[in-house]
């Protein structure tokens, strides 16, 4: 049986035990990370931005978003909540903001993008389960989603709905400069530590480009040495204290 795709991508892209969503104060504002799948059980859920933003009204929002996309019924809602914030909104796109991500970001008065991020739009996903009249009614559910979206990246792009509608059926990744030059973004940022270091299970999109494996830095190399080094010590020294058999 073949793995519904989105289930596959929430539970490869999972954090674990590592908060789904944070926020920090600084002088500039609210700085609210959403590092993420997006998801109520497996990742980063509405009810959790919700509260962050609640703890930052009135002030300006950095939305961080690095996500390789998730549920978009959670996704509107996040969106939603994002609009309705009383105060500035600016999207930092660090990394990847694919399918549902977009979502999100687009959502904010200002969306930034670092450069050697990815942004992809495609057809709206969904899990589904019932005899054929409910799948026939998500499906035409998902088709009016998808109506929502290309009209959200309409207003923000300006593009005709024919030029859109390709963009989502053919999978489309962007890097920051087809972003920025298809008006998705308003603005490019030198690549921070976070767009550099991001790395996801895309495998479930059919047109993921192939993320390059991240190299140990140095210093990461030399403690993964001193720490083996180590180890190879603690076991010599248990073998030599061991009694002969």
């Amino acid at each position: 049986m073949k793995v519904n795709k989105l289930l596959q991508l929430l539970k490869e892209n999972q954090s674990g035990d590592a908060p789904a969503i944070r926020s920090e104060v600084a002088a500039d504002g609210v700085h609210v990370y959403i590092y993420d799948v997006i998801d109520s059980y497996w990742g980063a859920s509405a009810a959790s931005l919700v509260n962050a933003l609640a703890d930052a009204a009135g002030k300006t929002i950095h939305l961080h978003i690095n996500s390789p996309g998730g549920d978009v019924f959670e996704a509107r809602a996040m969106a939603a909540a994002i609009v309705g914030h009383a105060g500035r909104v600016v999207a930092h796109i660090e990394g990847v903001a694919a399918s549902a991500a977009t979502y999100l970001a687009l959502s904010a008065n200002e969306v930034r993008m670092t450069d050697g991020s990815l942004f992809m739009v495609h057809n709206s996903w969904t899990l589904a389960m019932g005899d054929r009249s409910e799948l026939r009614t998500t499906a035409d559910l998902l088709e009016k989603i998808d109506g929502t979206i290309a009209a959200d990246y309409g207003r923000k792009t300006g593009a005709a709905a024919d030029q859109i509608a390709a963009w989502m059926d053919a999978e489309t990744w962007f890097t920051a400069q087809e972003a920025l030059d298809a008006k998705f973004i308003d603005a490019i940022d030198p690549t921070s530590k976070a767009s550099a270091e991001a790395r996801w299970n895309l495998s479930a999109y059919a047109n993921a480009p192939k993320l390059k494996e991240k190299v140990p830095s140095s210093q990461e190399l030399n403690e993964q040495v001193t720490a083996q080094l180590v180890h190879n010590r603690n076991r010599l020294r248990l073998m030599a204290q061991a009694e002969p058999i």
